[in-house]
């Protein structure tokens, strides 16, 4: 029993392990970003249409960065 408990995470890794997710999931987050941003730079005009995005809001979307 005393193995056990002593396995246990301490309360000081907590922290950091949990930074590392929150940061591997803004990098994932990030990259999503980019990726789907630059399909809808090549979607052409039937493509927008059939998916209800004008070309202004596809300038708007296109145009950000993408941390945001």
């Amino acid at each position: 029993m005393e193995r056990l408990l002593k396995r246990q995470p301490s309360a000081q890794r907590r922290p950091a392990h949990s930074l590392w997710l929150r940061l591997y999931a803004t990098l994932l987050h990030w990259r999503r970003n980019l990726r789907t941003r630059r399909q809808l730079a090549r979607l052409d005009t039937r493509q927008l249409a059939d998916a209800g995005i004008s070309e202004a809001q596809r300038q708007t979307e296109s145009s950000k960065p993408f941390w945001d």
